[in-house]
């Protein structure tokens, strides 16, 4: 049977989103219950798999990375060994922080943080050694408008 999530879990989720770092005791009183069911719904969405994992945000610029792309990539190979090899590279490659497969022209989509330009180009030159792709076409960021993990969790019942 399938979790269902209501108001209060959404709540419970909004907040864990805006800051996981907050205690038990902040959510409780920010989502107007009390410790002891936050907690229990807390176990269950983890449980059900709704909650993932617990991570912390890092400023990329920060920390000297200030080059992100948008890497497009068509290939002509779709067999299952291409696929799983490509799939390494990009798992294997730290600097891939998104990968999408997509429907339409482009085959696969890449957001890439990078220090600069020149390791852009090790790592592009890393992965077309590894796996033959027909096209890749990088686009540089210029300014990052919008980033957020926060889902729309809204009211209604999902489950």
């Amino acid at each position: 049977m399938a979790l269902r999530i209501d108001d209060m879990d959404r709540k419970i989720l909004g907040e864990l989103q805006r800051d996981a770092a907050q205690s038990l005791d902040e959510i409780a009183r920010r989502v107007g219950s009390s410790k002891t069911p936050v907690w229990n719904r807390i176990r269950k969405l983890r449980e059900a798999g709704v909650i993932r994992r617990q991570t912390v945000l890092l400023d990329a610029e920060a920390l000297g990375f200030e080059a992100c792309f948008f890497v497009l990539i068509r290939t002509s190979e779709h067999e299952a060994d291409w696929q799983a090899a490509f799939l390494k590279a990009l798992q294997d490659r730290p600097e891939v922080l998104e990968a999408h497969r997509l429907a339409g022209d482009i085959d696969y989509i890449l957001k890439v943080q990078v220090r600069n330009a020149r390791a852009y180009d090790i790592f592009y030159q890393a992965l077309i050694s590894e796996v033959k792709v027909h096209n890749v076409t990088a686009l540089l960021s210029m300014e990052e408008i919008k980033s957020t993990t926060m889902l729309p969790l809204g009211s209604g019942d999902s489950g």
